[in-house]
């Protein structure tokens, strides 16, 4: 039997004390009966019914509290997923009687015997910045990583120094992996992690971006990343790396990650030095294979840059290669230069400005600095490009190496750019 669209309130009643469970289902759902008709439903015999109130919006908000306390784990799960949405903006102290009362519910929830009902809660509430905070704080102290580690890893209602209380508390495997990729990891926390004993954090905090790891934390990982080669690309890849660095993990990791480390746009001519140093040793110890030294810059064994990659045609087809790709820029340019590539930034200019390349190479050969800023400075290029440009110059023509501005900058103007670029007939 389906119900009218339209019943009067003394019919639903009627039907709400029906011996036919399909028809006190259809009540159940429906959004335009009168709540002390829900309510009536909340201890209904028939689990369907209770599953219909649970996840009616209409339902009384003392009917969901009566509910949360429902023998059925799949009528708490849904009433679950329903109050969840209804957190935002909540708290503890709440005056009004309806608040009160659906912040008592949730309450209730997260605190439920069943971990799937404790996990819709965290789920939902995961990256709600308005959710309260003492179910916020209650679900991220919890003894099941599925409950826990959502909050743990999205929440932004817990600040770093509730975190490191979590820690200090010893928290069930797996959370402090989950703290190690939030958005945002102080440098605070990120210390605490690091001199946890915890694998599988520390390596997921390294491979975080964003997090903040001081000097002196990095060390103490540093002293014992040889016992954890998870660690170590990671640590290769990490977006800034302390110039005491690079030399320790040339002493740790693989040749395919020494590799990695020499291409770092911020490793230093001392650094690149140092690492070299290291790599010899290696090599000498029989750790490494003879072969990699020749692949990594500075190597006496490397072509000077007039006989290294000696064909114009080649150069420019690799510069336009990575042109295509939108990767020819600061950083492809200057691992070049540092790989000994001196005639690489003559393709890349008369790429990037779509100029002549004998052009381009007149103003290096002529040891010609401004020029070449002028160039870098059309190109698009940063002026710290600019200056390694110049600082690979050679010949008995060089002029003055023109300097970065106070702020890092290009210290010609555009017009004196433009002078400039008149000697190459650009414009």
């Amino acid at each position: 039997m389906s119900l009218p669209a339209s019943l009067s309130y003394e019919k639903a009643k009627e039907l709400a004390q029906s011996p036919d469970e399909y028809i006190r289902l259809q009540l159940a759902v429906r959004e335009d009966i009168k709540a002390e008709i829900l309510y009536y439903f909340a201890s209904d015999e028939d689990t369907e019914v209770r599953k219909a109130i649970a996840a009616n919006p209409q339902t009384p908000p003392q009917a969901d509290y009566l509910l949360a306390d429902d023998k059925e784990v799949e009528v708490r799960v849904g009433l679950g997923e329903k109050i969840a949405k209804l957190a935002p903006g909540l708290t503890s102290s709440e005056q009004d009687s309806v608040h009160e009362m659906i912040f008592k519910t949730l309450e209730k929830l997260a605190s439920d015997q069943e971990t799937a009902v404790r996990k819709i809660i965290s789920e939902t509430l995961k990256d709600v910045a308005t959710a309260p905070h003492e179910i916020i704080s209650q679900l991220a102290r919890d003894e099941e990583l599925t409950v826990c580690g959502p909050v743990l890893e999205y929440s932004p209602v817990l600040e770093d120094d509730e975190i490191l209380d979590i820690i200090a508390d010893h928290p069930v495997h797996g959370a402090l992996t989950a703290i190690s990729k939030r958005s945002t990891v102080g440098d605070k926390v990120s210390d605490a992690i690091a001199r946890s004993n915890d694998s599988d954090a520390i390596a997921a905090m390294l491979a975080n971006p964003s997090t903040q790891i001081q000097e002196e934390a990095l060390d103490a990982i540093l002293d014992k990343a040889s016992q954890h080669p998870s660690w170590h690309e990671p640590l290769v890849k990490r977006p800034v790396l302390p110039e005491m660095a690079f030399g320790r993990l040339a002493r740790l990791v693989a040749s395919k990650l020494i590799e990695q480390l020499m291409d770092r746009d911020d490793i230093s001519d001392n650094a690149v030095s140092h690492v070299r140093a290291v790599v010899e040793e290696r090599i000498e110890s029989g750790e490494l294979q003879a072969n990699l030294i020749d692949e990594l810059p500075g190597s006496s064994k490397e072509k000077t840059p007039e006989e290294q990659d000696d064909d114009e045609d080649e150069r420019t087809a690799k510069a336009q290669a990575l042109h295509d790709k939108g990767k020819l820029n600061d950083g492809a340019i200057c691992r070049e230069i540092r790989r000994g590539n001196g005639n690489f930034p003559v393709a890349a200019l008369s790429v990037l400005i779509n100029a002549p390349y004998v052009v381009i190479k007149k103003a290096f050969d002529l040891g010609d600095t401004k020029g070449i800023v002028a160039l870098s400075w059309k190109a698009g290029l940063k002026m710290s490009t600019a200056y390694e440009m110049q600082k690979n110059l050679k010949g008995p023509a060089l002029k003055k190496i023109v300097e970065p501005s106070a702020d890092g900058d290009y210290p010609l103007d555009e017009d004196d750019m433009l002078w400039q670029l008149g000697f190459f007939d650009l414009d």
